[in-house]
Parts: structure tokens; C-alpha cells; sequence
């Protein structure tokens, strides 16, 4: 019995995470959306740029950021700070994956655009886990930095 509670306190719990999305493309951060909303959760905002994905991350639990954005190559301060001062678990999706290859302090791992919606969900199933102590695989397109940095 003790078990069904705590799966459904887990169950409802995941359903509340809010993921904030952190993308120049319109459309592909739309697309992200879509597939954030067809599991039933939901998006915390958009942001395109460091200032504006700063502001946001006080009301997010996941974020999917890119590296490279409108104010340049700020994925990755953006990344590390969300995760350190908010408790954001962030997954970077980029198509420059060498870019934070060394892995970012404060991020969970990170996607090589293009992305599927399928791999974004499994991705986020992983994270919301991975946030509240449940169990998942990582997906095999998610490359996950060392558990030290998260």
C-alpha cells in the first residue's frame, strides 16, 4: 500500500513540473512545446536570451536550453546558473554538442539537434525522475554529465 501512495505522490508530483525552454528558433522551440504539453505539462515560458531565461527560472523546474541563442553563446552560463541558483534540472539540446562536451557544473546532460519529439520526452521522463528520486533509463540519445556536476 505504502508503495501505491508513494507512486502516485510521485505521479502527481511530475505531472506539476513546468519546463521553461530556452531556444532563438521560434519554430523549434513551438515544436518543443507541443511535445511538453502533449505529456500534459507544462511550459514555464520561452526565452531566447540570458536575461530573459533568468527571469523565467524561478518558475521552472526542467529547462531544455540551447547553447547557442540571440545573445550569443550563453547556453551554457545560462545552463549552470538556472541549475544553481534556481534547482533547475537542465538539459542542454544543441547542434553543437562539443560545445559543453566537458560538461557544464549544474546540468543533467545534454541532446545533439536535431531532436525528436519522442527522444524530448524520454529526455524529460529522465529528468523529472532523476528531480524527484524516481526511476528511469537514460535515454540512449542523452549524454549525461557526471553525477559530481548535478
Amino acid at each position: 500500500m505504502l508503495t501505491n501512495v508513494m507512486r502516485s505522490r510521485l505521479a502527481s508530483e511530475a505531472m506539476n513540473q513546468r519546463v521553461l525552454i530556452v531556444e532563438d528558433e521560434f519554430l523549434i522551440a513551438l515544436d518543443v512545446a507541443e511535445t511538453v504539453e502533449g505529456m500534459g505539462l507544462q511550459v514555464a515560458g520561452f526565452a531566447s536570451g540570458r536575461k530573459h531565461a533568468m527571469t523565467l527560472g524561478a518558475h521552472a523546474d526542467i529547462a531544455l536550453v540551447d547553447v547557442n541563442l540571440s545573445d550569443g553563446r550563453t547556453g551554457p552560463e545560462i545552463g549552470r546558473e538556472l541549475a544553481q541558483e534556481y534547482g533547475v534540472t537542465v538539459i542542454f539540446m544543441t547542434g553543437n554538442p562539443e560545445d559543453v562536451e566537458d560538461g557544464v557544473d549544474g546540468p543533467l546532460g545534454v541532446l545533439t539537434k536535431p531532436v525528436m519529439p519522442e527522444v524530448v520526452e524520454r529526455t524529460i521522463d529522465y529528468a523529472i525522475a532523476n528531480r524527484l528520486g524516481g526511476m528511469a533509463v537514460v535515454p540512449r540519445e542523452l549524454r549525461v554529465f557526471p553525477q559530481s556536476r548535478h
